[in-house]
Parts: structure tokens; C-alpha cells; sequence
């Protein structure tokens, strides 16, 4: 048999050997994929987690307005353990929660941490129940900038930048920033950290002065922030479950349902759209407790 033969038939192997494993990933990590019971069915609490890191709004959103418009449920309980994300994600996690309160009772329950988006989230609703311990607060805005250029020139590697619009490279790494670089992104840092305020101050009615003295980035416990009127009791889930109760009058035990939860699998990261954000959530979903903020653009 010559060479060519053997090459051929390796390389046909190879091949069919390649499908095979691929096929068995999908259909395991399918199998794996499980769903709970769904928002648009009847009960009276719908229970809505937000947990790791927010770095893409677009399920949890989905998942708000089918409460907002499922006629059955009497309120939202919204379990949050995050330490934050992107800024855009958790603005469009909190509309969307204001826009559920519009029409049923909402309750946050905080975990281990519900920190800057995670509380930025939080505020949204009707009341904001925490653990003692919970470490909760870090009302500012975070943008990490690293300069790896010497890096570069080290290891002999000549990087190029081109761009129309003088600062349309603006926060490269591949050079510093220039004294009109920090002040113009200092400009969008204060912006977005005043929005953040206007925001905190308008949900937990603080006056000027009180705002000031909790939204310099700091973090605080849930019994820190109780006393400053950044949450509105301590407890664990179940009391804050027995608050929405209360709030919505609901009596005896109430029935809840939760979302069309899909665990996320192979098949989700090969046709995922939004790929980078899905390895990103997975990757440090494993550091989602430390108080760490954990990707590269402006963060809350």
C-alpha cells in the first residue's frame, strides 16, 4: 500500500474521528441542559437570580418583562450575589426592574455580595433585605488602563496604531495615556458615577449630603448599610420572601416559579452570538465572590 493510500485513509479517519467527538460533546452537553418551571406559568412569587458577574443583560431582561406581563404573579423576589459589570448591562437590569414594580412588588435579596451594579440593580426595588455580612456599597465607576508598550519594545515586537479621529485610540494599550486622554476619560468616569448617584439617591430618598458620604466607592456590610439607609432590613432570603409577602398580601405559602433556566453547554458557546461574553461569565464564575472587578472597559 503506497503512501498516498495511507495518507488518505489517515486523514479520512481523522476526519470522521473529529465529527464523532464533536457530535458526542453536543449531544452530552444537551443532555446536561436542564429547564425549571417557566415565568409565564401561574403562581405568586417569580424568583429571578443574578448571580457573577453582569456582563450581558439580555436574558435577565427577557426574563423581567415575562414577569412584568404574566398577569398570575403577585411579586418578584430577585436574588442578587454579583459584584458588579458593565455599566450598560446593569442600567438595563435596573429600567427593567422598575418597569416590573410598575405593576407587581419587588424585593432584593442579597447574598454574599451585591456590590456597585449588583447594587445598582438592587435599588430598583420596593425593598432591599441583606445578610449581615453582605458586602454591598461600591458605589463608583471603575476603568482599568495598562500600558504594555515597553513590553512590546522588549521582546522586539513593533506594534502600529492607525486611526481617523485623534482619539479614536484612546485607553490602547500599546501606548500611555496623555495628560488629554485622562482628563477626557475622567469626564465619562464622573458622568457615569453621577448617573450612579442620581440613581441611588432617587431610590432610597438620601439627601445631598447623605449621598456624598456613601458613594465615594466604598463598600460596606449589610449592617453598614442599614444604618445608612442603603438597604432597608437584615435577613436572609426567606425573610426577604416574607417581606414581598407582606407587601403584596400574599397569605400562607406562596407558590413560586422560577426562570426557563438553561445551563450554559457546547452547543451554547459554538453558536453563541455573543461568544466572548459567554467565556467571559464562565471563566469567572469561579471568582465570583471576591471583590474583584474582572474585565477590561467601564465598569460598575
Amino acid at each position: 500500500m503506497n503512501k498516498k493510500v495511507l495518507w488518505l485513509i489517515g486523514g479520512v479517519s481523522f476526519v470522521l474521528l473529529s465529527i464523532f467527538v464533536v457530535s458526542a460533546l453536543l449531544i452530552f452537553s444537551l443532555l446536561l441542559s436542564g429547564y425549571s418551571d417557566n415565568l409565564e406559568s401561574h403562581g405568586d412569587i417569580a424568583y429571578i437570580e443574578i448571580v457573577g458577574p453582569i456582563m450581558d443583560s439580555k436574558e435577565i431582561v427577557s426574563q423581567l418583562d415575562k414577569v412584568g406581563k404574566n398577569k398570575h404573579i403577585r411579586g418578584l423576589l430577585l436574588r442578587i450575589d454579583s459584584p458588579g459589570g458593565g455599566v450598560g448591562a446593569s442600567q438595563e437590569i435596573y429600567e427593567a426592574v422598575l418597569r416590573v414594580r410598575q405593576k407587581k412588588k419587588v424585593v432584593a435579596s442579597m447574598g454574599g455580595v451585591a456590590a456597585s451594579g449588583g447594587y445598582y440593580i438592587a435599588i430598583a426595588a420596593d425593598k432591599i433585605v441583606a445578610n449581615s455580612g453582605t458586602i454591598t456599597g461600591s458605589i463608583g465607576v471603575l476603568m482599568d488602563h495598562a500600558n504594555v508598550g515597553e513590553l512590546l519594545k522588549f521582546l522586539k515586537i513593533d506594534a502600529n496604531i492607525l486611526t481617523a479621529g485623534k482619539n479614536k485610540d484612546i485607553g490602547s494599550p500599546l501606548r500611555p495615556l496623555s495628560e488629554d486622554d485622562r482628563q477626557l476619560l475622567q469626564s465619562v468616569l464622573d458622568d457615569l458615577h453621577s448617573q450612579f448617584k442620581a440613581a441611588v439617591k432617587k431610590q432610597r430618598k438620601l439627601s445631598d449630603t447623605e449621598i456624598e458620604q456613601v458613594a465615594d466607592g466604598r463598600i460596606f456590610t449589610g449592617r453598614q448599610a442599614q444604618k445608612l439607609k442603603l438597604i432597608d432590613q437584615l435577613g436572609n432570603q426567606q425573610a426577604a420572601i416574607d417581606v414581598l409577602k407582606d407587601l403584596a398580601n400574599i397569605e400562607g405559602e406562596p407558590d413560586i416559579v422560577h426562570p426557563k433556566k438553561k445551563t450554559l453547554n457546547m452547543l451554547d458557546l459554538l453558536l453563541a452570538s455573543d461568544l466572548e461574553n459567554k467565556l467571559t461569565t464562565l471563566f469567572y464564575t469561579f471568582r465570583e465572590n471576591r471583590l474583584l472587578y474582572m474585565s477590561e472597559g467601564l465598569l460598575l
